[in-house]
């Protein structure tokens, strides 16, 4: 049996680690940013890639990232690895009782959101193959067919991730979003797993075309009927009968791999069947959100970072950077899948802007598109400018949809009170004795992020605390001030052990002390602030760990995972 040498498992291990460490990096920047992670953990690889990285330092690149023998291989098959179980987890956002309980709407979006970026993307790549980046095919129709689909499909758990952001996500109209967004993914990877067909001996399997095509589909067809129902069955075993959550971690991976070693077989990518089972699993009411939720920071944390960094490894970004390419993809994106969409909408009854707000939402591709690419790349399907451009598309429309919706509809991101608390204004231990004291050195941290004098924010503070207590009970108090002179919200946050009293309508003391101020005119501001720290610390369990905080850091960690 052969084994990696001792020099190419230290390069591995340097390799992944580096890779991982750097993803998860950028991918976090990015959040605090308010982008998708992909966006960072993509500039992760770009950076280590040919583009920056190959151009400064090309040895140190070919040592850590060989282009050819083992290392390479096994940084391929941790790529392969890692894109499975995303779209297991992608799959797993799938559910097919929301999307037939919206009806006639969502299936009017997602039909004219196929159809009508299908027939622009395939009539555009049929015309001009060469001027989009096709490459020369026995089959002529796999470029055209491939870049109909690319422009077909919406990215699920970007569309979720934008709507809850904006609390949309249980509106109608969200419903409707993520309806419709359900049976595009769905009826677009089905698409592309016939493309992957058509494709035949590019993946080197002996079935002939005509059988991988039926066997995809009557797989399809196994997996959504049957095989939805026997894991619907057999999940409330594996919960009772093994120990939480490695067991439903287990099982859900098993049968991804099982499904994705099949669609590999058949000649489909092994990804479909990885997607598939995910929509099978996540489809069973069985399916808690907790355990859901495990899932994803498994794949989301270790394998997603690791896949999207290899893609910036591929490619030289800049040198195949096309301007006019990626303009004409972008434009022909845009156009099918807004309007389509949107012209679904008003077609179905929904008000103007609403209508269009779901064009906005479904054009968000992210990860899909990029995944699609890829596989595009690998097949021979596409050139590297064409990847490029695609992978472009992807994220500007992902980071387009957000604010468009906003605009449309006329609605802010609500407004997070860690959006406006810092490690300067966390004052912990809280020194004050009494609430005057606690007002008054929690306006002194706020004094230099507002450009305020301390007895400014202190007295504007203490009239509005004479007025009406401000202790909330529970062991919190939320002092607050509206104050002509700032542009933005300014929160300090002051954590005291013993405790301070603020009149709390319980009699107990408050621990947890926030100093809110909030522009003059923007009324809207102080209560959503409120309204977030209120339901932050309706647990006992979470004000209690945040009270034992005693850096900002430990107070953000304490939030995320409680």
């Amino acid at each position: 049996m052969q084994s990696l040498t001792h020099s190419q498992i230290t390069v591995m291990f340097l390799a992944v680690g580096t890779l991982l460490l750097l993803a998860r990096a950028f991918g976090e920047v990015a959040r605090r940013f308010g982008q998708p992670a992909v966006l960072g953990e993509m500039l992760a690889g770009i950076l280590l890639g040919p583009t920056v990285l190959g151009q400064l330092a090309p040895d140190l690149m070919a040592a850590l990232f060989p282009r050819e023998g083992p290392n390479a291989l096994v940084l391929s098959s941790f790529a392969t690895l890692s894109v499975a179980l995303f779209l297991l987890v992608a799959g797993l956002e799938v559910d097919l009782s929301t999307a037939t309980r919206q009806g006639r709407t969502a299936i009017t979006v997602s039909a004219l959101g196929i159809a009508v970026p299908f027939a622009l993307g395939f009539g555009a790549a049929s015309l001009a193959p060469a001027s989009l980046g096709g490459v020369v095919h026995d089959n002529p129709w796999i470029f055209p067919l491939f870049f109909a689909t690319a422009l077909s499909i919406s990215a699920l758990p970007v569309i979720a991730k934008t709507l809850m952001d904006l609390d949309l996500y249980r509106t109608d109209l969200g419903m409707v979003v993520i309806a419709a967004a359900v049976l595009n993914d769905l009826a677009g990877w089905i698409i592309f797993a016939v493309i992957l067909g058509l494709i035949g001996t590019a993946g080197g399997h002996a079935l002939p075309v005509s059988m991988t095509i039926a066997l995809t589909l009557g797989f399809t067809a196994f997996v959504l009927t049957a095989g939805r129902a026997a894991v619907h069955r057999a999940l409330p075993w594996v919960l009772a009968h093994t120990s939480w959550p490695g067991g439903i971690l287990a099982f859900a991976l098993a049968l991804a791999l099982f499904s994705a070693a099949f669609t590999e077989w058949i000649g489909v990518h092994a990804i479909f069947g990885a997607f598939l089972v995910g929509v099978a699993i996540g489809d069973s009411s069985h399916m808690r959100e907790q355990t859901r939720a495990t899932i994803n920071h498994f794949v989301s944390s270790i394998f997603a970072p690791l896949f999207f960094a290899t893609i910036g490894l591929r490619v030289d970004f800049v040198a195949n950077f096309d301007p006019g390419l990626v303009l004409l993809v972008l434009v022909i994106a845009c156009a099918g899948k807004i309007a389509g969409c949107g012209l679904a909408g008003l077609w179905s009854g929904m008000e103007r802007r609403e209508a269009w707000a779901v064009g906005f939402a479904m054009n968000a591709r992210g990860a899909m598109e990029i995944i699609l690419g890829l596989l595009a790349l690998q097949y021979g399907v596409i050139d590297q400018r064409m990847f490029v451009a695609l992978v472009v598309m992807a994220l500007a429309t992902s980071l387009m949809s957000g604010p468009a919706i906003q605009r449309l509809l006329q609605r802010e991101r609500p407004r997070r009170f860690t959006d406006h608390l810092s490690g300067k204004t966390f004052v912990c231990p809280l020194r004050a004795q009494d609430r005057r004291g606690a007002i008054t050195e929690l306006a002194e941290a706020l004094a230099p992020s507002t450009g305020l004098a301390p007895g400014v924010i202190d007295a504007a503070a203490w009239a509005r605390e004479e007025i009406m207590s401000t202790g909330t009970g529970g062991g919190l108090a939320l002092p607050h001030a509206r104050l002509p002179s700032i542009r933005a919200p300014a929160v300090a946050l002051g954590v005291s052990p013993e405790g301070v009293d603020f009149n709390s309508p319980d009699g107990e003391p408050a621990h947890l002390i926030f100093l809110i101020l909030t522009p003059a005119e923007d009324g809207g501001a102080q209560l959503e602030i409120l309204k977030d720290i209120a339901k932050t610390f309706r647990d006992t369990g979470l004000r209690e760990k945040a009270t034992r905080a005693r850096t900002h850091t430990e107070f953000l960690a304490a939030l995320k995972t409680h």
